[in-house]
């Protein structure tokens, strides 16, 4: 199993440098690919900026990537958790950072709108401090 780095995912969901997209390709289709988290959180925001995904397309493509037999996450559920939040309305990295904070009482954000978004969604509860 090897470990990939953002390029190689943004390769193959974007196809803009068609010699890499291939190499891509190959590795999803030969090999168990790891995919660390800071790579996930990375890749949303590449898509997002620089190529302006919208987030039904991103995470319809995390859902399908992260969904292959071969693709190993470090924590699946965790990050299809913050897929399914995200979907429901809270930005990707928010999401991901309080699904990786289940394991505590609370999470404390300067920003009312995450606050505001997350009642009731969780037992970690999200708060100012």
């Amino acid at each position: 199993m090897g470990a990939i780095d953002t390029n190689i995912i943004v390769r193959l969901l974007t196809q803009d440098d068609e010699l890499q997209y291939r190499k891509s390709l190959e590795i999803f289709q030969t090999k168990n690919v790891f995919i660390p988290d800071t790579v996930i959180l990375e890749t949303e925001w590449v898509l997002r900026f620089a190529y302006k995904f919208k987030s039904v397309e991103i995470y319809t493509a995390f859902r399908k990537l992260f969904g292959l037999s071969n693709v190993y996450l470090s924590n699946a559920v965790l990050v299809f958790q913050a897929l399914q939040w995200h979907e429901s309305g809270l930005d990707f990295a928010d999401a991901f950072h309080l699904a990786q904070s289940q394991n505590y009482a609370i999470f404390y954000t300067f920003d009312e709108k995450f606050v505001k978004k997350t009642k009731g969604l969780t037992t970690c509860e999200v708060n100012q401090p």
